[in-house]
C-alpha cells in the first residue's frame, strides 16, 4: 500500500498545466511522482507559494498524498530553516549535458556501444569496467535479493524497496551504486530519463508488481559498462569482436541487466497512455543523486547516504499496485 501523507522539505522543479483535467501539476526534484494541486479554495494560494519558491529557487515544507497524487499543504521556510537546508545540500560539480532523444529513431545495434555512440565525459572518471555479462548478472541478482518484499534480513544495512515503483528510484539507485562500487569494485554511473518538455510523462507498466501503469517525470538507475565478446563465423574464418556496452541495473523494472536502449524504451509504454513520451536522458557520475532543476542540468549529491537510507526506510513497506501479489506489511 501507499501512505496517505508524506511530509518533507522539497524544491519545486516546475509548475505546469495538466492535459488530463486542466489543473496544475507540481513537480518536485526530490520526487519522481507527478503531483497535482487540489481543486479547492486553497489551490490558488498554494500555487502562489509554490511559484514564489520556484522563482527564488528555495525549498518549501510540503505535505503530499502519494495515493491520490495531490499536494495537500505548502508552507514557506523561515530564514533560519533556509540557511540550514542550504548548509546540508551539496551539488554535483560540472554535470554532463543532457541529450534530447526520439526513441523511435534509436538503432540498438549501435546506440548501446560506449566508445561508438555514448561518448559521455563522465566515463573518463573510472576505467574499471565489468569484464562480462555473467558478472553483471551476478551484481544484478545480489541487488535484487536485497528487496524489502523478500523474507529474511538483507545482506546490507537496509533493504531496497524495489516493490515500490511509484517513487524512490533515486534512493534505490544510490544504494545500488554503493554496492557496485564498494562491494564489487566496478565503475558505476547513473542514467536519468526525463519527461521535461511540455506535458511529457514517462509511463511504465509495473509487470513485476501487479501490472498497473505508473507515471513519472523522471527516473534514474545505475548504469554499468560491460565488456562483451561476440564470435563471428564465416565459411573460411572466424573473428571475435570485443565491445563495451551500456547496461542498466534496475530490479524495479526488469529481471536482469538490460541495454540502455531497452530501459529507455520501457518508459514510453503507449499501452499505458498514448501520449507517453521521454524527452531526454542524461548520464552522470555515480555520485549524482537526484535532479536539482527541471532542465536536467544540475544534480544534488548524497555523499554520506543519509537521504538514501532515510528514503529506503520510509518506503520499505509500500507496494505499487492495488491488489498486488506483493505482501503489504504493517506501516
Amino acid at each position: 500500500m501507499r501512505p496517505l501523507e508524506e511530509a518533507g522539505v522539497l524544491t519545486v522543479a516546475a509548475l505546469r498545466e495538466s492535459t488530463d483535467n486542466g489543473g496544475t501539476e507540481c513537480l518536485f526534484n526530490e520526487r519522481q511522482q507527478i503531483y497535482a494541486l487540489p481543486r479547492a479554495k486553497s489551490a490558488p494560494r498554494m500555487a502562489d507559494r509554490l511559484r514564489e519558491a520556484l522563482e527564488r529557487g528555495q525549498p518549501v515544507n510540503a505535505v503530499l498524498n502519494p495515493r491520490r497524487g495531490v499536494v495537500q499543504k505548502v508552507a514557506l521556510l523561515s530564514d533560519r530553516e533556509l540557511r540550514e537546508v542550504e548548509e546540508e545540500r551539496t551539488f554535483l560539480e560540472r554535470p554532463d549535458r543532457p541529450r534530447r532523444i526520439e526513441l523511435d529513431s534509436i538503432d540498438p545495434t549501435t546506440f548501446n556501444i560506449v566508445d561508438h555512440y555514448l561518448k559521455f565525459p563522465c566515463f573518463r572518471l573510472c576505467t574499471n569496467t565489468i569484464p562480462s555479462y555473467a558478472v553483471a548478472k551476478s551484481i544484478f541478482d545480489f541487488c535484487a535479493a536485497q528487496s524489502c518484499h523478500l523474507p529474511g534480513p538483507p545482506a546490507i544495512s537496509h533493504c531496497i524497496p524495489f516493490q515500490y515503483v511509484r517513487d524512490g528510484c533515486y534512493a534505490r539507485a544510490h544504494k545500488m551504486r554503493q554496492i557496485i562500487e564498494d562491494q564489487f569494485g566496478y565503475c558505476c554511473e547513473k542514467v536519468f530519463s526525463f519527461a521535461n518538455q511540455g506535458n511529457d510523462r514517462l509511463w511504465v507498466r509495473a509487470d513485476k508488481w501487479g501490472g498497473c501503469c505508473v507515471d513519472w517525470w523522471y527516473h534514474v538507475a545505475p548504469l554499468v559498462r560491460v565488456r562483451v565478446r561476440l564470435g563471428l563465423r564465416f565459411p573460411s574464418s572466424r573473428f571475435t569482436i570485443e565491445l563495451v556496452l551500456a547496461l542498466v541495473i534496475d530490479p524495479s523494472m526488469f529481471d536482469k541487466p538490460v541495454l540502455l536502449s531497452t530501459w529507455l524504451l520501457a518508459q514510453e509504454n503507449t499501452g499505458c497512455r498514448a501520449n507517453a513520451n521521454l524527452s531526454m536522458y542524461s548520464i552522470q557520475p555515480g555520485s549524482a543523486y537526484e535532479p536539482a532543476n527541471y532542465a536536467a542540468t544540475a544534480f544534488r549529491t548524497d555523499p554520506n547516504y543519509v537521504d538514501t537510507h532515510a528514503t529506503l526506510i520510509d518506503y520499505r513497506y509500500y507496494t505499487t499496485c492495488t491488489g498486488s501479489s506483493v505482501p503489504s506489511l504493517p506501516m
